[in-house]
């Protein structure tokens, strides 16, 4: 059947000798032990030919002395009991071994079919509880990106409501007090002028600088776009640049600062919190938008 005869001393051992099916049997289920191959080494007791068969021949050729014609009848029944198998037989034999062989095959086939299917299995399994996890865990980052970012724009809005609030009260706190100055001015000026007694009647009146109180602002942005509006020459630079963050399209957390082409002057910090009026960008002034 396709088997050495090692593998076949075997199988006939570890079955007991009970039949080709189960040493069949056997050689299907063993034939991928590591040590099938091995040599064969049959122990002493249970060595065909040994002392259990020689007693059993002993003890049967005993009484076939004692009978007289004893000799003649075993040996017509040993003669008839080993008669050889016919052509028919022997095929029939091999016909149901190999039978016995596919079937054996086909059952182990099937086997490790199911077994294959079971692992294919297992593994997808397996594959889709790591993607749960990978997905779980990239969900969890993006959520905590996403509070991180909320976060840093709701600190930014605060912020800049912060400078609104700042901005808002200077101006009261400007209108309040430029507010007086401005009536006694008025009150002041309304009182005629006497003239100086000692003036020529020739000379006129001397010339006077004209206070300029707003300032009209045009900002170009880093797309190119301008904004123009008008502050009170008391405002801060600061002003400005809030003014720009509110209604210009600069990108979200971009910081910028303010750039005056002519004379060319970068204002730094400090310059944010000078007034228009002191920066020289009265009665109007073109201001550029830059990067820090």
């Amino acid at each position: 059947m396709g088997f050495d005869r090692n593998r076949a001393e075997k199988a006939v051992a570890n079955t007991g000798n009970q039949g080709i099916e189960q040493a069949m049997d056997w050689l299907m289920e063993h034939e991928n032990d590591p040590d099938i191959d091995e040599p064969y080494v049959p122990p002493v007791a249970k060595v065909l030919g040994g002392e259990a068969e020689s007693q059993m021949s002993t003890e049967q050729s005993t009484p076939a002395d004692a009978t007289e014609g004893g000799d003649m009848l075993y040996n017509e029944e040993d003669d008839s009991s080993k008669q050889p198998m016919t052509e028919e037989e022997k095929l029939e034999q091999v016909r149901r071994l190999e039978e016995l062989m596919r079937v054996k095959q086909a059952e182990r086939r099937e086997r490790e079919r199911a077994e294959e299917v079971d692992r294919e299995k297992s593994r997808r399994k397996h594959g889709q509880e790591l993607q749960q996890i990978r997905q779980k865990l990239q969900d969890d980052d993006m959520k905590k990106l996403s509070d991180q970012r909320m976060k840093e724009k709701m600190e930014d809005k605060m912020a800049r409501q912060r400078v609104k609030d700042k901005i808002a009260r200077d101006r009261e706190e400007r209108a309040q007090k430029f507010g007086v100055g401005g009536t006694q001015s008025v009150a002041t000026s309304s009182q005629p002028a006497q003239p100086s007694p000692s003036s020529p009647t020739s000379q006129g009146p001397p010339a006077t600088k004209r206070d300029y109180d707003m300032s009209k602002i045009q900002v170009r942005l880093l797309d190119g776009t301008t904004l123009t509006t008008v502050f009170k020459a008391q405002e801060p630079l600061a002003a400005v640049r809030v003014y720009v963050q509110v209604n210009g399209n600069t990108p979200e957390g971009q910081d910028f600062t303010l750039l005056s082409p002519y004379p060319r002057h970068v204002y730094t910090e400090l310059d944010m919190e000078k007034p228009l009026k002191e920066l020289g960008l009265v009665p109007t002034a073109v201001l550029v938008v830059i990067k820090k």
